[in-house]
């Protein structure tokens, strides 16, 4: 019997492991043969106080001393390294124009706020940008990017440094309490603890229908990426990820080549996710409008899944319904840049210890949460 159990092996669940092992003993249950196979390992490895909503935002802002000083030997390198976020207003949209100014007065409240630059400056950051598509620009300048396998690898280590276990291809097939315990029956054996963390990403809700806990209504979505080459001659190594204020779009720097997403958000079951031609060829579109780059060839696409409850905030805490059931579930894409802090308050809820900021009662799962039915509904009308 281990003090802990954590479902999901991914970087919000290795993260709450890898604090609760300060506590207690942890074995960390995840479905796939690898940790992180289907949200963390296909992550845009961006780091970015401006982004999502305040829960959020604050989360990220909690995060950033560990990313920027982990502790002694988390990791071989910096897990923050400089990128920027260029933001554009496409200029034939009025909606796109108070979307940009809302944005704008929202950045400025930034730990470093956000700035508008004129738009002849634009090109000077990233000289593929089409003149004469956007009329306003903004530069969100400590955006960073993560290293998210030297993240994930870190917890994972640590885990296991503190005498936890990672135990893989272990599917949790059945979950119920008896005797004060948590018993998870699972592909590769059983295992049992007092305190259960489900932080089984897309599935978690899953998860919570075994153990006979109300689900929070969690959302799948899946998110298109791929690789294309730049023209001979450009060098991108400095270039801040492109984006427009409807989402509609990104790239960033990759490797030598730009990573490429139409930002799609499109509800899926929880699975192993694959790319839809139609996104890809979506997005291409996208970049021959705003951009002077001409993509011929896609060099390697992919889909990632992340998942979201209705008010788009992290569900982090112990559940009313289940003592010693504690979410970690419902992170929107924002998982990696805020596991730090998510992994604290979760340990937080498990360990029964004060948690570490003042935002965890606005993630708890307490708070009210349509269930996934009602929300489709409501997206209908």
């Amino acid at each position: 019997m281990r003090d802990f159990l954590v479902v999901g092996g991914g970087v919000a669940g290795a993260s709450a492991g890898y604090f609760l092992a300060e506590s207690g003993s942890v074995t960390l249950l995840e479905m796939e043969h690898a940790p992180g196979y289907h949200s963390t390992g296909r992550s845009a490895a961006l780091f970015s106080e401006y982004f999502g909503n305040q829960a959020v935002r604050a989360l990220t802002a909690a995060s950033r001393p560990f990313l920027t000083t982990p502790p002694p030997g988390f990791a071989d390198g910096p897990l923050l390294t400089p990128r920027g976020v260029l933001t554009l207003c496409p200029a034939d949209s009025v909606d796109a124009a108070e979307r940009f100014a809302e944005m704008l007065a929202d950045g400025l409240s930034a730990p470093t706020p956000v700035r508008e630059i004129d738009p002849d400056e634009v090109r000077r950051h990233c000289p593929i940008v089409r003149s004469g598509w956007y009329s306003r620009a903004m530069l969100k300048p400590a955006a960073m990017d993560i290293d998210v396998d030297a993240l994930h690898q870190g917890f994972l280590r640590g885990i296991r440094a503190r005498g936890g276990q990672v135990i893989t291809s272990a599917r949790v097939r059945s979950l119920s309490r008896r005797g004060g315990l948590w018993h998870a029956a699972t592909d590769a054996d059983e295992f049992a603890a007092p305190i259960v963390v489900n932080a089984a990403g897309a599935w978690a809700d899953e998860v919570a229908e075994l153990a006979g806990v109300r689900p929070v209504g969690l959302r799948p979505l899946r998110r298109t990426a791929f690789l294309a080459e730049l023209p001979g001659g450009l060098d991108a190594t400095r270039w801040p990820m492109v984006t427009d204020v409807a989402d509609t779009f990104y790239f960033k720097p990759e490797s030598g080549r730009l990573l490429i997403s139409p930002a799609d958000a499109t509800p899926v079951p929880p699975g192993d996710v694959r790319p839809e031609d139609l996104d890809v060829a979506i997005a291409v579109e996208r970049l021959h409008k705003a951009t002077t780059l001409e993509i011929r060839s896609v060099r390697h696409a992919w889909a990632g899944l992340r998942s979201a409850v209705a008010d788009e905030t992290p569900v982090v805490g112990e559940a009313p319904d289940a003592p010693g059931f504690v979410w970690l579930a419902a992170l929107s894409g924002y998982g990696v840049q805020t596991a730090p802090a998510v992994g604290r308050i979760a340990a937080a809820a498990a360990a029964r210890r004060t948690p570490p900021d003042g935002a965890y009662a606005h993630l708890s799962p307490e708070r009210p949460l349509l269930d996934l039915r009602t929300w489709n509904d409501m997206e209908r009308l």
